[in-house]
Formats: structure tokens, sequence, C-alpha cells
């Protein structure tokens, strides 16, 4: 027989279920939601990085009947999804339904996935399609009207800025990096400095556009020792800010651990000039070291806070932890912890709370798991100071960036409406730091973005 206090308790505690089990399921239902969102999706908004190349150079574009074009297989072959899911290849022949008879099962694994979804808002929003019911005939519209939309830019540049409503936008060229145009109005550059760090020979390089030999060789510049290198390097700096790139990237996560020790000069020095069949990978992995606290001191003297890829590459090396003896001993340089250190956000965060010379930049991570994202941003507002998160699209293309822009916007929405359901955030001050994260940041850590400002 239960007690009168037994029976008050279990219904309390079914009470609670209750009421957590209809929190979870109603959170964008509500009116905090709703207007949080709102508020959120009027912000002109600053994506701290992208991939988009200039509009004829964009890629993955097939032959058709009707000519090369952008198809719907276009869209998928170059998402994300094709990180965990096989999306079947545009056919010999050329047409859409025999791609789409070999495709429509493709993404039957994968309907849970942020991989997947993040594409979901452009197909809805976009062309009015519920790619989740598609329907045969609905594919077959939705891939002619891609093909019809990119005929021009004009697409593009409509979806970007006023669609996305995107102010300004980095664009990290790694297939170009020391290069520094402005294809769009909306174009912010960026100086990828991966390749320099690896520069070492010559002949560890496949492409001029990577390669800081090639370009001493247009400048007419030495480079037989390591301070002639170092001298082209610093003219590269030199012609980045002159272009009116704003910060440097490093992805150096996908090729090796980014624990980066404190090396000597003489050392690097002694091993600039060794052709790749002369070095060692320790010795390499020694002259990269260098070049990353080298690359960190020109980061402070120029002024161009540092991007770097942390999580999700290889991933039992990109740790963000790994990062924290540089980023203690260089005070000086502003550090941004890209993809939020994905999957180890709370470390990220906890790096962020100990030393103000580093900052958070959420790009990709809804994209890789909206739960995490939305989970991260709770954590990150508890943790570090709300001027100190940033987000970006990290795409390629018109329904890719429209896509992660507004997934990012849903999922910030969500974690701010949730901490103000609580009673853990004001509505006032949510709307504030969801201004902040889309765009205020931005502008405060990089100056140089007021005088872009066009909108």
């Amino acid at each position: 027989m239960q007690t009168p206090l037994r029976k008050c308790a279990m219904l309390f505690l079914v009470s609670q279920v209750s009421t957590a089990a209809v929190y979870a399921d109603d959170i964008k239902r509500s009116e905090v939601y709703r207007r949080i969102k709102e508020s959120i999706d009027a912000v002109r908004a600053i994506d701290t990085h992208d991939h988009l190349r200039a509009f004829d150079e964009i890629p993955n574009r097939v032959k058709t009947p009707d000519g090369n074009g952008m198809t719907l297989q276009s869209i998928w072959a170059h998402s994300y999804l094709r990180r965990h899911t096989r999306v079947s290849p545009w056919p010999a022949d050329g047409n859409f339904d025999t791609w789409w008879q070999a495709a429509k099962g493709d993404f039957d694994d994968a309907r849970a996935a942020s991989f997947y979804r993040y594409l979901l808002p452009a197909f809805r929003d976009l062309y009015g399609v519920d790619f989740d019911t598609i329907t045969n005939a609905e594919a077959k519209q939705l891939n002619e009207k891609i093909f019809k939309n990119y005929r021009d830019d004009r697409w593009l540049i409509d979806v970007v800025t006023n669609r996305a409503n995107i102010e300004l936008m980095f664009i990290d060229p790694y297939w170009n990096r020391l290069q520094f145009a402005k294809e769009y109005r909306f174009s912010v550059p960026v100086l990828n400095v991966t390749s320099i760090m690896r520069a070492s020979h010559p002949d560890q390089f496949s492409s001029a556009n990577d390669s800081p030999f090639a370009y001493a060789q247009r400048k007419g510049m030495k480079t037989e020792t390591l301070d002639d290198l170092l001298a082209v390097i610093e003219a590269i700096f030199v012609e980045a800010v002159a272009g009116d790139a704003v910060c440097l990237k490093s992805t150096q996560a996908y090729q090796r651990t980014i624990r980066y020790e404190r090396v000597d000069k003489a050392t690097a020095a002694a091993i600039f000039g060794a052709s790749p069949q002369r070095i060692t990978r320790e010795q390499q992995r020694q002259f990269e070291d260098f070049m990353f606290w080298h690359i960190c001191g020109l980061s402070a003297k120029h002024q161009l806070p540092f991007q770097v890829h942390t999580g999700d590459a290889r991933l039992q090396r990109s740790n963000p932890m790994l990062l924290v003896d540089v980023i203690e001993a260089n005070p000086q340089t502003k550090f941004i912890l890209f993809h939020g250190g994905y999957p180890w956000v709370g470390e990220t965060g906890a790096i962020a709370m100990k030393h103000r010379n580093v900052w958070i930049d959420s790009c990709w991570l809804p994209t890789l798991s909206y739960t995490m994202a939305k989970r991260a941003y709770q954590e990150w507002l508890e943790s570090a100071p709300s001027d100190r998160i940033l987000w970006g699209a990290d795409t390629v293309d018109a329904e890719g960036i429209y896509g992660a822009t507004e997934f990012t916007r849903q999922c910030l929405s969500e974690a701010l409406a949730e901490k103000v359901e609580r009673g853990e955030l004001r509505e006032q001050h949510a709307v504030r730091i969801g201004k902040q994260i889309m765009r205020d940041n931005a502008l405060k850590l990089f100056p140089k973005l007021q005088r872009r400002l066009w909108r």
C-alpha cells in the first residue's frame, strides 16, 4: 500500500517526466522560440568560413542533354552527405531519370543524419519541396529548376545575400591558397597558410597555386636559405593584408597532429632544402612545427587572427587540447578554434574560458551533429563570454550555404530558447547573444570588416 507521501512523490515524478517530454517536443512551437528565431533571422549575418568559388568555377557541373550544368546530383554529390553515404554518380547517358532511378534509395539510411538534414531547408524554402517525401515527378522538376538557376550567377547571389541574409562571407580558397581575389561583393579573403608550413623543399608541392617557391619565382625573390623563405612568407603576408585578407587559416589537422613542439630556427634551417626523398617524417614534422610557431608570430604582427581546424579530421590527432601549449606561449596571437573542436566541444569551451586570446567558431558543427551543436552553444555560453563565439556555413554552393545557415539559425535559436524557458537567461539577453554570434562578434574580432559592409 502506498503512503500519501510516496504517492505524491510518484505523481510529481510522472509530472516532471511528462513536462520534460512535452518541453523537448514543443520548444520550436513556443512563442519564445518564435520570437528569438525571428530576431536571429533578421540579422545580416557575417559568415566566417566558406569555400565558394567564382561562379564559373563551382564544381560538379555535369553533362546533360541540355548542356553542362548543375543538377540535383551535383548538389548532393558535393554535399557533406558523401562523408558517410554513397551518392550515385551521374550516368553516362546524362539523363536525370537514369540517375534518379539509381539514386533515390541512396538516402534511406541517412534520414536522421545532420549531413543529410542540413540540405532539407534549402529544398523546402528555396524550391518548396519536402525531400523526405519527394516523388519522382517532384524530383525531376527540382532537378530542372536547379539546372535553370545555375545558368548565371543571379540565383547564387540572391540566395546568399537575400534568402540566407548574409552580408559578408569569408572565403577560404584551398584550391588557390596564395591569392586574394574578391569574386563577389560579399567576399572576404582569407590567407590559407597550410601549404606554407610544408615548405621545406619546392618538391613538396604539386601545384604552383600552393607553393611559396612559385610565388617567390613570380616576384623575383630568392629561396636558397630558410631566411630567404621567411622573407618570401613575410611578402605573402604583406600582400594578403593589402588584398583585404582578415585572417589566417590552417587545415593541417587533415594531414598530421595539431600538437606543435617548439623547434629552434637552427634545426629548421638544417632541414630546409632536403628533398622529399631525403627528408624523414620526423624532420618534416619538426620543420612544420617551427613554421607553425613562426606563423603564430606573424599572425600577431600583422593582426591577422589565426583560424585553426580542430576536431574531425585525423580524429586521433585533432583534439584542440593539443594546441594549448602554443596558445599559452603566444598571448598576442588571436586563435580561433574551428568546428567547436568536434567532438571535443567541452574541451574547446574550457580552453576559451581560460585563455582570452581564444575564440570558438561553430562553423560546420550543426552540419556535423545538430544535437551536439545545440548542446555546445549552451555549454559555451556557460563557460566563455558570449562575444567569443562565431559561426560559418562551410559549404560550396547556394543550396549548401542556405541550408547550413538556416540550420545554424535554428540550432542557435533552440539553444537560446531552451535556456530562456528554463529561467537561465532573459529573453532580451538571448536576442542580443544571437546577434553577437551571427554578426557582431565578427565585427569586433575583425575590425577591418567595417569598411567592407555594404547593406
